[in-house]
């Protein structure tokens, strides 16, 4: 499982991406910037956007960025990384929260999802450390696998609480965090009565009522071919979360063989299934994101039999030789 911001963007297809007009003469506006490390885009209809809607998203993600990200050194997330003791150490509620649904996915999966994966991932050249070319070596595998594992962090909620079973564990959100955004700008909007949103954080996506049609958001699942933008199939996405997992936009070869950025936590190597995306959609968008990176971990049959077993819908898009085919839970949407 990879913990370096890799979800697919899905391509949004709906009408409202900048301004359109439907038969009724309703406009829907985009408000856009940057954050995370990628971009996010928020559409809605023009009569119930408030004029300092743009300041209130980027100071709601700028406060989100101070708590969780891993690029910035002095945000919590970093100083809670650098401290090395193995005490309670205090941490905020909305931390607290991101930990608490990771650990639940981790549970849920086996392990399959791991915030601690994140020196497993540098190892392989897919974090912030310099890219290699070729397998790391085994003794460097097993330092960096010791150091894993999301049972070395135990949580406490009153008041909230990390502590570290050995004190070089280090977090990293980046398979969730995005998710989380989304679900708090959702929050800030219901909050100003807005009955008609689409978010999209680097294709993390929450939706809302309608377009400006009158329809549900239409949204495309991308085929997962690198350097072509094809879409499998268009959704229409009304009142929950999405997100989309795929391991064909960050790899490297070596002798023949593909090594994906996907992270498989047991092994401490990259899965080798022939998953090549996986779409969740949940209430929550922080659950799809967390469970789309899991489940491109476990595979197809064991992620459908997760999946059914915790009231998920999921597409997964498998490789067929220069083909893909599609497996899906029973609830998932059909193609349109």
């Amino acid at each position: 499982m990879t913990m370096t911001a890799c979800n697919v963007r899905a391509c949004l297809l709906t009408l409202a991406l900048g301004i359109a007009t439907s038969a009724t003469h309703a406009e829907s506006v985009s408000v856009v910037g940057e954050t995370m490390g990628t971009t996010y885009r928020v559409t809605l209809m023009a009569h119930a956007a408030p004029a300092d809607l743009k300041a209130r998203i980027d100071q709601l993600l700028e406060r989100i960025n101070d708590q969780m990200s891993t690029y910035r050194p002095q945000s919590e997330l970093s100083r809670l990384n650098a401290e090395h003791s193995r005490d309670w150490l205090a941490i905020s509620p909305e931390l607290h929260a991101v930990l608490s649904a990771a650990r639940e996915v981790s549970v849920a999966t086996d392990g399959a999802f791991d915030i601690t994966v994140g020196p497993l991932v540098n190892l392989w050249g897919f974090g912030a450390e310099a890219r290699i070319d070729q397998p790391p070596a085994a003794q460097a595998l097993r330092a960096a696998q010791s150091r894993t594992g999301y049972r070395q962090l135990e949580l406490a909620a009153a008041p909230p609480r990390v502590r570290k079973a050995r004190g070089d564990v280090s977090i990293d959100l980046s398979a969730i965090a995005k998710g989380y955004a989304v679900d708090a700008l959702a929050a800030l909007l219901d909050s100003k009565g807005i009955a008609d949103y689409l978010i999209d954080i680097g294709g993390e996506l929450r939706a809302r009522g309608h377009n400006a049609r009158g329809q549900a958001w239409q949204v495309g699942i991308a085929l997962p071919l690198a350097n072509v933008d094809a879409v499998e199939r268009i959704l229409p996405l009304g009142d929950t979360g999405l997100a989309t997992s795929g391991d064909y936009r960050n790899f490297f070869e070596f002798e023949g063989r593909r090594y994906s950025h996907e992270i498989d936590p047991a092994s401490g190597r990259p899965v080798s299934n022939d998953v090549a995306s996986v779409t969740v959609l949940h209430a929550s968008c922080m659950m799809a994101d967390a469970y789309a990176t899991a489940l491109m971990v476990t595979g197809a049959e064991r992620g459908l039999a997760l999946a059914q077993e915790h009231g998920l819908k999921v597409l997964f898009l498998l490789r067929d030789g220069e083909r893909f085919k599609a497996r899906a839970t029973p609830d998932f949407p059909a193609p349109r």
